[in-house]
């Protein structure tokens, strides 16, 4: 049954405001997009609104999809859930006690928070940094939170740090790594 542009308005239609945050959607039918339509704002304070081509920080979410990733790529022995961290990042220091990939996994790794580094440096987490940026601000902690594996501690660290070993591993960019791995088999 074909779905109708004015269906998903109405559905979407007490989002559409200019002073609420949005969502941007698109309809699949029969393999193809039918519909993509963006409702709502993306920044009120700049009164920016949502659009098709919005680029959008999916934040916690993509968790997931490196832990998948890492998952996949022990399964398949191109590394293990034990090596340590430095072994595919060695510009990270080497600390007292050694993180292993299974710790970042389990946000027990001990490693500062980069959004909590970038703070304290001064610099805004509402801009985009790149991931050498983070990368060299995380390499400049000498000192853990606690030693790895004995606590546990919420890390968006660990987590950006695995997408970095999945690079490494594979030799591929992050992004191309997943759109290979999890989006292009559904295209």
């Amino acid at each position: 049954m074909p779905v109708s542009q004015q269906q998903v308005d109405a559905l979407f239609a007490r989002w559409n405001r200019t002073d609420s945050p949005g969502c941007v959607l698109g309809v699949i039918q029969d393999g193809q997009l039918i519909y993509q339509r963006g409702y709502g704002m993306a920044d009120l304070e700049r009164d920016v609104p949502l659009k098709p081509e919005s680029v959008l920080d999916i934040g916690s979410t993509g968790k997931q999809f490196a832990a998948m990733q890492i998952a996949l790529l022990a399964e398949r022995g191109a590394l293990s859930l034990n090596d340590p961290v430095q072994k595919y990042i060695p510009e990270l220091p080497q600390y007292d006690h050694p993180i292993t990939i299974r710790q970042l996994l389990h946000h027990t790794s001990g490693l500062r928070d980069y959004l909590v580094l970038l703070l304290l440096a001064g610099k805004s987490f509402d801009v985009m940094q790149d991931v050498d940026a983070l990368l060299e601000l995380i390499g400049r902690q000498r000192h853990l939170n606690f030693v790895p594996g004995e606590e546990f501690l919420y890390s968006n660290t660990g987590y950006l740090l695995l997408g970095v070993i999945a690079s490494h591993v594979t030799n591929t960019p992050y992004p191309d790594l997943l759109r290979a791995t999890f989006f292009a088999p559904w295209a």
